[in-house]
C-alpha cells in the first residue's frame, strides 16, 4: 500500500493519513470529486484537505456555499450520473439539515431502480465530544445511520484505517458514511500496519478475561484501560458498524465468556445494544455474566469541560466496568 503523504510511517498523523487517502482516491479515478465547505483553497477547518485544491484543481476540489442540504443533494445527484463524490459535512450534528438526500435518496435509489442507478458517494463527517464544543457540535450519531438500510457506516480508529478505509469507501459502489472523531486528528502512528478490508474487525489486543468491543476514539481509551486493569482484556476494534463483523465478536466472547461494549455515543438505543442483543441471542448458554454496555448518559453534552469529562467513558471507567464483569463470575 502506498500513500500520497510525504511523511514517514513513524510520524504520520491521522489527519495526514486521511488526506493521503483522499488524494490517492482522486489520483486513482478521475470521476472522484471532493466537495464541501472550505475543503478547497482553505484546506478544511481541520486541515484534512490541505493541498488537494492546488494539486487537483477547482473542478475536482469544490468549495460550496454554507448550505448542507444544497451541496449534499448535489453530491447525491452527481453520484447518480456517474461521478464518485466525497462530500464533507463539517460536523455530524449538521446532518439534520441534509438528511433527506442521504436517507431517502442515496440509501434507497439502487433498490428502487433495481440497480439501474447507483450512488457511490462518501459522506465524510466529524464527530465526538471532549473539546468543549457544546451540545450542537459534540454528538455521536453513528447508530442513526447504521439503522438505515442501504448505507455503510465506517469509523476508523487508527492511522492505517484512516487511509485505507477512505480509499475503500470511495471504491465501494454503495453510499458510505465515513465518520472521523476530531480528537483523533493529531494521533500519530504507523501507516500501512496490518491493513484489513472494510467490514472486518481487528483484535487490537489479545486477552483472556473480558472481551471489550469498541470503535473510533474509544479504542484509545479501551487500550489504556487494558494497560491499567488487573483483568486481562481482549480489545476489538470493529472499524465499521455496517458491515458489522459479529463473527470476530462472537469468537472472542465465546472464549472469554464476558462482553463489555464501549462507545462514546449516548448509551440508550446505541449500537452497543444491537451488539449485546446479537451476543445474548447467540451465546446465551455460554456467557458467564450478562453483557454490559458503557456509553454516555442520555443528556445534551455540556460546554463545561469538567461536566463534559464526567459524562464520557474513559480508561478508568472502562477498567472498572471490565473488572466488575470479571468479578461477577
Amino acid at each position: 500500500m502506498s500513500s500520497s503523504t510525504e511523511v514517514s510511517a513513524a510520524t504520520t498523523k491521522y489527519a495526514e493519513a486521511l488526506n493521503g487517502g483522499i488524494a490517492d482516491a482522486l489520483a486513482e479515478d478521475e470521476t472522484v470529486v471532493l466537495l464541501g465547505i472550505d475543503v478547497g483553497a482553505g484546506g478544511g477547518i481541520f486541515t484534512v484537505t490541505r493541498g488537494l485544491y492546488d494539486r487537483f484543481g477547482p473542478e475536482r476540489v469544490i468549495d460550496t456555499p454554507i448550505s448542507e442540504m444544497g451541496y449534499v443533494g448535489a453530491a447525491v445527484g452527481a453520484a447518480m450520473t456517474g461521478l464518485r463524490p466525497i462530500v464533507e459535512i463539517m460536523f455530524m450534528d449538521f446532518v439534520g439539515v441534509c438528511l433527506d438526500p442521504i436517507l431517502n435518496q442515496a440509501a434507497k435509489l439502487p433498490y428502487m431502480t433495481a440497480g439501474a442507478l447507483q450512488c457511490p458517494v462518501v459522506f465524510r463527517t466529524q464527530t465526538g465530544a471532549g473539546r468543549s464544543a457544546g451540545a450542537q457540535h459534540s454528538q455521536s450519531l453513528e447508530a442513526m445511520f447504521a439503522h438505515i438500510p442501504g448505507l455503510k457506516v465506517v469509523m476508523p480508529a487508527t492511522v492505517t484505517d484512516a487511509h485505507d478505509l477512505m480509499v475503500e469507501a470511495v471504491r465501494d459502489p454503495n453510499p458510505v458514511v465515513f465518520v472521523e472523531n476530531r480528537r483523533l486528528y493529531g494521533l500519530r502512528g504507523p501507516l500501512g500496519e496490518d491493513p484489513q478490508p472494510l467490514g472486518r474487525a481487528r483484535v487490537a489486543r489479545e486477552g483472556e478475561d473480558v472481551t471489550v468491543v469498541t470503535w473510533g476514539q474509544m479504542l484509545r481509551e479501551c487500550l489504556a484501560a487494558a494497560d491499567e486493569s488487573s483483568a486481562s482484556l481482549e480489545v476489538i476494534d470493529l472499524r465499521s458498524l455496517v458491515p458489522l463483523d459479529m463473527d470476530t465478536v462472537l469468537d472472542s466472547t465465546r472464549r472469554t465468556g464476558r462482553l463489555l461494549v464501549v462507545h462514546e455515543a449516548v448509551q440508550n438505543f446505541g449500537a452497543g445494544a444491537e451488539i449485546a442483543a446479537h451476543v445474548g441471542q447467540e451465546l446465551f448458554d455460554e456467557l458467564r455474566t450478562p453483557v454490559r454496555r458503557l456509553g454516555t448518559p442520555a443528556v445534551p453534552m455540556p460546554f463545561n469541560p469538567d461536566l463534559e469529562r464526567s459524562l464520557l467513558p474513559d480508561a478508568t471507567k472502562i477498567a472498572e466496568a471490565a473488572q466488575a464483569l470479571r468479578d461477577e463470575g
